[in-house]
């Protein structure tokens, strides 16, 4: 089953509104953004765990990334508060799980053989980098070839210059409201920008939000800009 696989396409859904759907093991539900393939291809979810909830022991063959929103996340390697970012690589395995329960952000089998990296990031401690414009911090995630990762804040009154996206964008608001000129997008709001678009992002109350950019190009397509991922 394929969900939101027309990358021509602007996204933006509301996640809170999305209905859960059971994943292979109970207690692990699942609220899908997008998906490319089966069960074992590209896929993009909202991921909550029930209370006492395990995952069987399994491989990423594509790798898979991690964003933990509420509760603890736990497997084998450690226990993950709210705030941590997780990477495993391709051919990684693990036995996940939540004692009292979590939500998370999930992205799989998106990563490039090569990009063999496993990250352990907790976001609260990490340090910031200030962005392109005035108001602007940067954390950055992970860097491997076109794909770049990182939590943006913004501050009250921050506002970004209009530019194009050779290539496309993926924004998940984590806190306040990110706006362009096409609308208001509050926290749990999920974005998806096709390859060409243009818009000029502000934020008048402030806002915090994970982008990812460069891991949907296409072949012929130049690098993706990261607009307001670089840093000074």
């Amino acid at each position: 089953m394929q969900i939101n696989a027309d990358l021509s396409e602007r996204v933006v859904l509301d996640t809170h509104t999305i209905d859960w759907q059971a994943s292979p093991l109970p207690g692990v539900e699942r609220r899908p953004l997008e998906r490319f393939a089966a069960e074992s291809g590209r896929a993009t979810s909202i991921v909550r765990y029930a209370p006492g909830s395990q995952f069987r022991s399994h491989r990423h063959p594509g790798g898979e990334e991690i964003l933990v929103l509420d509760g603890v996340f736990v497997d084998e390697h450690g226990a993950y508060p709210a705030g941590y970012w997780l990477k495993n690589p391709p051919g990684s395995s693990h036995t996940p799980s939540s004692p009292g329960g979590c939500l998370l952000f999930v992205k799989l089998c998106y990563q490039e053989p090569q990009d063999q990296h496993a990250l352990r990031i907790d976001t609260h401690k990490a340090q910031w980098r200030p962005g392109l414009v005035p108001g602007l911090r940067v954390l950055p995630l992970d860097s491997f070839a076109t794909v770049h990762t990182a939590l943006v804040r913004w501050a009250p009154g921050t506002e970004f210059s209009a530019h194009r996206h050779l290539g496309r964008e993926e924004i998940l608001v984590l806190e306040g409201v990110f706006q362009d000129e096409y609308g208001d997008y509050p926290a749990g709001t999920w974005l998806r920008n096709p390859h060409g678009s243009t818009h000029t992002p502000f934020s008048r109350e402030g806002c915090l939000i994970y982008v990812k950019v460069g891991h949907l190009h296409d072949a012929g397509v130049a690098d993706q800009s990261s607009t307001f991922l670089s840093t000074s």
